[in-house]
Parts: C-alpha cells; sequence; structure tokens
C-alpha cells in the first residue's frame, strides 16, 4: 500500500512521508487496501497519508467511514471497533470533513461533528434500488398473505388462502409515499409498474412526476384515509421525528399497511404495536425501529400481521463499490475547492 506520496498510519516499520504537508486521510484498513490505487489517482501530485483509527495521536483532515466501520454496530449500540472510529474523527482537531456510507447523517457523530463545523457528506442513492427493491418485497409480501403462509408452512400445514380470505388485487390500490429522494423515487416507479395510484409527500408541491399525485407534508393527513399503504421513505428530521404518531395511525383504514424503510424513530412504536394489535392497521414490513437492535421482549417479533427485518433493506454485494466512487468523487471535489456532492443539513 505504501508509495512515495502515502503510508498507513498504525502499521509498524512503515517509512515517513516523503513529501511535506500531506493531506490526512482516516479510514479503514480494509477501504485502505481497496481504495489505494484509486487514491493515489485521485490526488495526483497531492502528497496524503492513510490513517488507521489506532495510531498513536490521529488527527485527520479528511475521514471516510465506509461500512466495514460499523459492521454489527447501530446508533443506539456501538461495537468497539466502531466506538474506536468515532473516537478518533471526533478527537482529531483539524477534521474538516467526513464522508459516510450511509444514505442518511441522523447518527449522534455525526450530529456532533456538524455543530463543530465539520462538513458531512453521505452516500444518499448508492443503495437507493436496494431499498426499493427490499420495500416493494415487503409490500407483496404482506399483500400475498405470505405471514400467514409462512406461519402454515412451519406448521406442516396445508392451508390455501380460499379457506381464509383472497387477497386483494394490488392493481388499483393507493399507495401514500412518504420522502422523494432517490429511495422514494424508486419505489415509487415500482409501485406505479404495479399498478398501484401514487401520492406523493414531500416538503412541497412541486410535481413528481407523470402520473404521480403530490401533497405537502403539511396536509399528510389528507392523503392518509384512503390509502392502502403508507410508504416511509424520508430522513429522520425533527420535523419527521414521532410524525407518525397516534392520530395519524387513526386516519389509515383499518385494511391499511405500513412500510418503514426510513427510520424508526419516524413512527410512535407505542402507537404502532396498539394499532396493529388492536386490528386498527392491517399489517407492517417493518426494517427499522425505535431502537436497534430491537429488543428481544417488543411484541414486533411475534405479531403474526408483522414483517420485521433487521436494518437490512439496503445491503448488497454492489454498495460498497457504489460508495467508494461517491467518496473518491468527493474528495475530487474537496482537493479541486469544488462544492460536495449529498452535503447534509
Amino acid at each position: 500500500m505504501e508509495s512515495d506520496r502515502a503510508r498507513v498510519e498504525g502499521d509498524r516499520g512503515l517509512s515517513e512521508p516523503r513529501l511535506a504537508a500531506p493531506l490526512r486521510i482516516l479510514l479503514s484498513q480494509q477501504a485502505a487496501g481497496r481504495l489505494a490505487g484509486d487514491l493515489a489517482a485521485v490526488l495526483a501530485e497531492q502528497p496524503y497519508v492513510l490513517l488507521a483509527p489506532d495510531a498513536a495521536g490521529v488527527d485527520a483532515d479528511v475521514a471516510f467511514v465506509s461500512r466495514d466501520v460499523t459492521g454489527l454496530s447501530t446508533k443506539h449500540e456501538l461495537q468497539p471497533a466502531t466506538r474506536a472510529f468515532y473516537a478518533a474523527m471526533e478527537g482529531a482537531p483539524s477534521l474538516r470533513w467526513v464522508h459516510a456510507h450511509s444514505a442518511g447523517a441522523d447518527r449522534p457523530v455525526y450530529v456532533r461533528l456538524r455543530e463543530r463545523g465539520v462538513q458531512v457528506t453521505t452516500s444518499s442513492g448508492a443503495n437507493a434500488g436496494v431499498v426499493a427493491h427490499s420495500a416493494v418485497a415487503g409490500l407483496l409480501a404482506l399483500a400475498r398473505h405470505l405471514p400467514q403462509l409462512w406461519a402454515a408452512q412451519g406448521e406442516a400445514r396445508w392451508a390455501p388462502l380460499i379457506a381464509t380470505g383472497l387477497p386483494r388485487d394490488l392493481e388499483g390500490q393507493h399507495a401514500v409515499l412518504l420522502g422523494w429522494g432517490p429511495i422514494g423515487q424508486r419505489i415509487g416507479h415500482l409501485l406505479q409498474a404495479l399498478g398501484l395510484r401514487v401520492t406523493v409527500v414531500r416538503q412541497h408541491d412541486q410535481p413528481a412526476g407523470p402520473g404521480f399525485a403530490v401533497v405537502p407534508a403539511e396536509r399528510l393527513h389528507e392523503a392518509l384515509p384512503t390509502a392502502d399503504w403508507l410508504l416511509l421513505a424520508c430522513p429522520l428530521t425533527e420535523r419527521t421525528r414521532g410524525l407518525i404518531d397516534a392520530k395519524m395511525l387513526a386516519l389509515l383504514p383499518p385494511a391499511a399497511r405500513l412500510v418503514n424503510v426510513a427510520r424508526g424513530e419516524i413512527i410512535d412504536e407505542p402507537a404502532l404495536i396498539a394499532a396493529l394489535q388492536g386490528g386498527r392497521l392491517a399489517g407492517a414490513f417493518l426494517d427499522v425501529f425505535a431502537h436497534e437492535p430491537l429488543p428481544a421482549d417488543s411484541p414486533l417479533w411475534g405479531l403474526p400481521n408483522v414483517i420485521a427485518t433487521p436494518h437490512s433493506a439496503g445491503f448488497s454485494d454492489g454498495n460498497a463499490v457504489r460508495v467508494e466512487r461517491m467518496f473518491l468523487d468527493n474528495l475530487r471535489r474537496w482537493c479541486g475547492g469544488e462544492a460536495l456532492h449529498n452535503l447534509a443539513g
């Protein structure tokens, strides 16, 4: 990995950088290995040094938080390696820019870094197609009563749906989609392809494209009474935190179902559980939760009308390459004094 202009701090026995005032980049050892050639090409004549989070006295200018850094950590419970990387970022007085592998920047560490003036960019769009596929897979599973059929399979019980109530045709059903970023747009077009009517809820009432009705966020309550599906694909902000509360859920018809691939904190989780348990909501596909990991005693694990997945809607073997391309593009921009893409606001 060593070159005329770069070395990795924390590896013993590597030589000192041969050029003065290198750009200091904090990243994992795995990312350093994968990106060695790309970094050399992007940075051209710019001297640089790659810093590992366990290096003594780390002070970085730039940090790249790749997926392997967070690993099995959640934003609520951190594994030691993730905690060490975060501590290295927060302990670097010269840090000016961080690029995150995630689509959002609502983890507490990013909030704290932004509060001290560090620019944080995200990888919004890198896994948009994957998340959209997961959201629609959850919708289709609920629409086709697959949880009911899976339960029967587990009991080796022949239980054709004709005996328990036929699924409704999806075509013509009404989906209310909260959020029109890269993920929301991909979900919306897939729903259209399945024949659903789609109402997009966004911060303003600008058109979303042919065939999409649009409702501004402050009028969300007007769209819910006719919704067969409520799908959440919006970022977590102070405006969206707790937005889907008991009052909003009560506006949905009893036959409606909910899909959440956004953030768990957007929903009042106890209110959601009560609605599902009381038959005031027909079902839910949930990939995100108010606390992650979802506690073992949460009723959501055992509800027959719920599909609960461990914040995995965006996982795919192609994501890492897409994230790295975004980071490298932004690194090129940052070194050239250009505006960064996906800057967290």
